[in-house]
């Protein structure tokens, strides 16, 4: 059987290795294993979230609302924008679907740093487009500017800000700065979902997502409640543009795209604030524990705005072996051995967590 051409050579996005198949394949039991590999909440998720869905799952014969009108008027008083302004995805990777289906196809090209979100390559390959990318791992907004007007044909542009997953961020007037010099007919598909970690850590990073898309009437901004949320499980993410754009990209979602229990799950996630400050309080303390061991361990690490950190090794280290040796220990980490990298990327987990991954790997 024949399938499309442009299938031949697309990669499946591999997702860190999930506690049970560690726990079939090394024999290590469930409560041993410490995943720190898709940057998950550790602390989990609000406890008004949990009430909620208790009651919620009655409701499991019904389909959600399709208008997800409570959820996008949190967001849009949030925003302080209108819902006209907002589409709900399952997870935001469904609406850099909706983004790449929209603009992309084989007569135009796509640009993104050289390492960042696997899946805006792997959507943007299922459209036949063509894929660009920087010579620089992390975003470098002159070799991105380069490189756009070199190519007339770039019909989509991401910034992962912060970048996944290596965790840096640019300042927020230097990407204005870059945004002025994009045409409007490029969709700008910037990735905050991070941002809730970026703007806490350094108000430098922070985006006002009002302000960006009423400058930029080509700016589509992403959001997720998979991280500081804690609803990685729930798949519930979100885009946030011009009415033009959003009306656009409704054409593309299916009906009923998320769950019952999602949209409940992502409406009271938006009303605890105290549970989502506390989680990023918390993370960068942690955060501070793995620069010093790195330090304290001759290696290096990437300044991260988010929630987790890439440890960077020499020649004398190789990333793959020590995610393995820590793997068949009961620590899932991400090696980022495939993107050319030698080095790992760490979830911030709980202080406990933490310190089992320092015992453990002092131990290797």
């Amino acid at each position: 059987m024949k399938f499309n051409s442009v299938l031949d050579n697309l990669k499946i996005y591999e997702a860190g290795k999930p506690i049970e198949l560690v726990v079939r394949e090394y024999g290590i039991d469930a409560k041993d294993i410490i995943k720190l590999a898709s940057n998950e909440n550790p602390r989990g998720c609000s406890p008004r979230v949990i009430e909620a869905l208790k009651d919620e799952a009655k409701k499991a014969n019904l389909y959600p609302d399709d208008s997800m009108y409570e959820l996008k008027e949190g967001l849009a008083n949030k925003f302080e924008v209108k819902s006209e302004n907002i589409i709900v995805g399952a997870g935001s990777d469904q609406v850099i679907n909706f983004a790449l289906q929209a603009k992309a196809n084989e007569n135009t090209s796509i640009l993104m740093a050289r390492t960042t979100f696997a899946m805006y390559e792997i959507y943007g390959r299922q459209t036949g487009t063509k894929i660009l990318k920087t010579p620089s791992h992390t975003h470098n907004l002159d070799e991105l500017l380069e490189m756009y007007k070199a190519n007339l044909d770039i019909s989509v542009l991401f910034l992962c800000l912060p970048n996944n997953p290596l965790g840096e961020c640019l300042d927020t007037k230097d990407v204005y700065e870059f945004l002025e010099k994009i045409d409007k007919d490029t969709l700008v598909v910037i990735d905050g979902a991070y941002q809730e970690y970026a703007k806490v850590k350094d108000k430098n990073k922070e985006i006002n997502i009002k302000d960006m898309i009423t400058k930029f009437s080509n700016v589509l901004y992403l959001g997720t409640f998979s991280k500081a949320y804690g609803l990685g499980g729930m798949r519930c993410g979100y885009g946030v543009a011009s009415s033009k754009i959003i009306k656009t990209l409704h054409k593309l979602r299916s009906p009923f795209n998320i769950t019952t229990l999602s949209l409940r799950a992502g409406i009271e996630a938006l009303k605890d604030k105290e549970f989502v400050s506390t989680c990023i309080e918390e993370n960068f303390k942690e955060m501070v524990r793995y620069e010093e061991f790195a330090s304290q361990n001759g290696f290096d690490f990437i300044p991260s705005y988010t929630n987790f950190i890439t440890l960077k090794y020499n020649d004398d280290k190789n990333s793959s072996d020590i995610a393995q040796k820590l793997l068949k220990k009961g620590i899932i980490v991400r090696d980022l051995g495939a993107y050319g990298m030698n080095a790992i990327r760490v979830t911030i987990g709980t202080p406990e967590q933490n310190t089992k991954f320092f015992q453990i790997y002092k131990s290797l």
